[in-house]
């Protein structure tokens, strides 16, 4: 039983939901890394082990949007990303589990290795790839990435008789943002247990702020009083204190809707903390205090981050330790990235079986500071 349905069973019934997932995730006392920084309590969510098939913060969301597909007896999924999207690689890979066929509307950004391995893992696993638009970084690039989805839709729907289910950027749906309501209260039974004190703040990388905004909500229900600091690393137009009250109120909503036991809260901008100053120049494109963070967590605890989320939300951390002198305050940094190895699935994937305009990212090189 999630925790969420156990303080809400009428959410059991009403709510779309399949089982994808490994929870409950860990928590982890870091104290190499705490020393360091000088924070005597300083701990990890391991969201990187969420799931045997992949981790990463994507199966909290997938698993009430993909229940939703199968409530709603969808055949197909289409969902959007740059083309290294851990988001579209998770959707493949566990629509793939449910029996659904997978649709990934792929935009260009940086190049790295992990762009590499998340496109010849998405081909493996049968996922369908279009590369559109011109990069994430420009609104008035989604336009022409509309258009290529109404065509897409339109294709399917004339060549099988019926169109794809939707599945926004980072599955930041309400639907999917109940999974980290969830998440916030799986975090409260594991306080419970002793596993971990509250923690005053929770640090968490925000691309299309579901994540954030579920957690924000979450911890209210729950009764907690931590704090979320959210760290922008995509641009602004997507990642705004506007942006996450209108998704938190309609995620309220959309629980209340389901089951009226669950509260309608008030929020205001005082209780939004997004940290702008780490997001560099583009998407994806790594900043050389996020790579330090990287290494530093890598050396001290053996855990692996990334570049374009991970790491710009632990240099944000490691800037407020040296700043704020936290020592006997408790702060948790939720680790949203896959932890989960497939080098040997994709092993023998030739990329040139991918359609050709993703082949440049295997013969261009990767930017300078990818040491992955």
């Amino acid at each position: 039983m999630i925790p969420l349905f156990t303080q809400y069973p009428l959410l059991r019934e009403r709510a779309p939901y399949v089982s994808l997932g490994e929870f409950p995730t860990p928590v982890q006392k870091l104290e190499r890394l705490g020393t360091e920084l000088g924070i005597s309590q300083l701990y990890v969510k391991r969201d990187d082990l969420s799931g045997k098939v992949y981790g990463g913060n994507k199966p909290r969301k997938l698993e009430f949007i993909l229940g939703n597909a199968l409530r709603s007896k969808a055949r197909d999924v289409i969902t959007f990303g740059g083309v290294g999207s851990n988001h579209a690689l998770a959707t493949a890979l566990y629509a793939r589990q449910v029996g659904l066929k997978s649709i990934s509307m792929l935009m260009p950004q940086p190049n790295a290795r992990y762009v590499r391995r998340n496109l010849l893992m998405s081909y493996h696993c049968g996922a369908e790839l279009h590369l559109c638009g011109a990069g994430l970084e420009s609104v008035r690039d989604m336009p022409l990435v509309y258009l290529a989805t109404m065509y897409q839709l339109l294709r399917h729907r004339l060549k099988n008789g019926y169109s794809p289910q939707l599945i926004p950027h980072g599955g930041s749906s309400p639907l999917g943002v109940i999974g980290f309501v969830n998440a916030a209260f799986e975090l409260r039974e594991q306080i419970a247990n002793g596993q971990m004190p509250e923690p005053e703040c929770i640090y968490v990388a925000s691309g299309t702020m579901g994540t954030a905004a579920g957690l924000t909500l979450g911890l209210k229900a729950a009764n907690l009083n931590s704090r979320v600091v959210s760290v922008r690393v995509t641009s602004q137009n997507f990642v705004n204190i506007r942006g996450m009250l209108k998704l938190i109120n309609k995620t309220n909503s959309l629980l209340h809707s389901l089951d009226v036991s669950f509260p309608i809260f008030e929020f205001s901008e005082s209780d939004i903390d997004i940290r702008h100053n780490y997001f560099g120049q583009q998407y994806a494109l790594f900043t050389k205090k996020g790579m330090d963070a990287v290494s530093l967590m890598s050396e001290s605890e053996r855990i692996k981050l990334d570049g374009t989320y991970t790491g710009k939300t632990l240099a944000a951390l490691i800037d407020d330790a040296k700043s704020r002198g936290w020592h006997g305050g408790v702060v948790l940094f939720w680790n949203t990235l896959n932890s989960k190895d497939f080098s040997d699935a994709i092993s023998s994937v030739d990329y040139h079986s991918l359609p050709r305009g993703f082949h440049r990212y295997f013969e261009e090189e990767v930017q300078p500071l990818d040491r992955d």
